[in-house]
């Protein structure tokens, strides 16, 4: 056994520390999720100071203090993207070279016309970039009367089916997304595939559901989850992780679809006697703030999940070692809806851990998959271990 028994990995979702030195490149300069967020308004999350946030960079009402608690630094996203399943791979010590294929435009007649002719739907609606909730009030009175499915994408690599699970029962739904899976391949090979269900009577009443689910494209086998499985160590996913990794390496999968319930679930997982690793994704910060451009919502997303961060320090062990870090970037203040490309900050601590160390600038995410390895006596084809800096 390592230093540390457990280590419980949190992302919070898209929450970037400022541009990195291509986001030009990516029309991103001048992204600064955190930094922008903070310019708004005092975001009052004392304990995430406290940690060392304001120690990574200066962030307006925040400064750094003296000797923060934790140890602080920021990762580079070496990998070519700025998707979920580019950040949470490359945290597995996986750097990709080629992005997965986004759809700023729609899907082409050649996906289109072979989906309506597999799944022998009458058509299909939308094929655009789109907000999943402003789509199905869009659409979604003209899928019910046709029957048509919704199909749209996002700034991320996704094809997304909306349907009302009255009209499109559930398996079919699922149906529909397993034959996508099967057509996106190739040049095509878009991230996941995502079955968005929905119910209500009106534009005005439509909602989603909690039946979404997930096709990811499965990662290579060299990664971080599957290590730690096959070592004999537990691997808690919560929330959509277990998604992204299409399920692979995961010996638990707790469900949560908030911001809340991931954070109950993660404080479960850690007074459960396990050990390995705990890896839980914060998806609120992304989903509602992030995309909808709603920087106050993400002020006070922030500030619930400090008020509640003494609960998930509280419930760990001796041996327990959290680190907090992003993905990616999605500015609330930038232009457009989509991720911006962005540091991810990294915040560690741990009771056995040394505190105040500066991890300065990581070359990559992979350095915290291959930090967990380390401490696990593995090794990971990329990433630099900061294991000893921190013990």
């Amino acid at each position: 056994m390592g230093k540390f028994e457990r280590i419980c990995l949190v992302v919070l979702d898209s929450a970037g520390i400022g541009e990195m030195p291509d986001a030009v490149e990516w029309g991103d300069a001048g992204a600064d999720t955190l930094g922008n967020i903070f310019k708004q308004r005092q975001v009052n999350v004392p304990n995430l100071q406290s940690l060392g946030l304001g120690n990574i960079r200066p962030l307006e009402g925040m400064p750094p203090v003296e000797k923060p608690n934790g140890s602080f630094g920021k990762c580079t996203l070496a990998s070519n993207g700025k998707d979920t399943t580019t950040g949470h791979w490359e945290m597995a010590g996986i750097i990709l070279e080629k992005a997965f294929p986004t759809f700023p435009e729609g899907f082409p007649p050649r996906v289109i016309e072979r989906f309506v002719a597999e799944t022998g739907v009458p058509g299909v609606l939308g094929n655009v970039p789109a907000s999943g909730t402003e789509i199905i009030k869009e659409l979604g009175e003209e899928h019910v009367r046709t029957g048509k499915p919704i199909v749209y994408t996002s700034a991320d690599s996704v094809f997304q089916i909306a349907a009302h699970e009255e009209v499109v029962p559930i398996d079919r739904l699922y149906e529909m997304c397993e034959t996508a899976r099967r057509i996106l391949d190739g040049e095509d090979k878009v991230g996941r595939v995502i079955a968005r269900p929905f119910i209500g009577e009106t534009a005005d009443t439509f909602k989603r559901t909690e039946n979404r689910h997930d096709y990811a494209v499965p990662p290579p086998e060299r990664n971080l989850l599957l290590l730690l499985k096959n070592a004999g160590l537990d691997v808690v996913c919560i929330g959509k992780i277990a998604s992204i990794y299409d399920s692979m390496g995961v010996t638990e999968d707790l469900t949560a679809k908030n911001n809340d319930q991931t954070i109950d679930q993660t404080i479960n997982a850690l007074n459960a006697d396990t050990k390995g690793l705990i890896f839980s994704n914060l998806v609120d910060f992304d989903m509602l703030f992030g995309h909808r451009r709603d920087p106050e919502g993400y002020a006070a997303a922030l500030e619930h999940f400090d008020a509640r961060l003494p609960e998930i320090m509280a419930a760990m062990g001796e041996g327990d070692l959290l680190i907090i870090t992003a993905d990616h970037g999605n500015d609330p203040t930038f232009r457009g809806s989509d991720h911006t490309r962005e540091y991810a900050p990294l915040l560690v601590y741990g009771k056995k851990a040394t505190p105040s160390v500066n991890l300065g600038t990581r070359s990559s995410l992979a350095d915290i998959g291959q930090t967990i390895a380390a401490n696990f006596g593995l090794e990971l084809p990329a990433g630099k271990s900061f294991l000893e800096e921190i013990g």
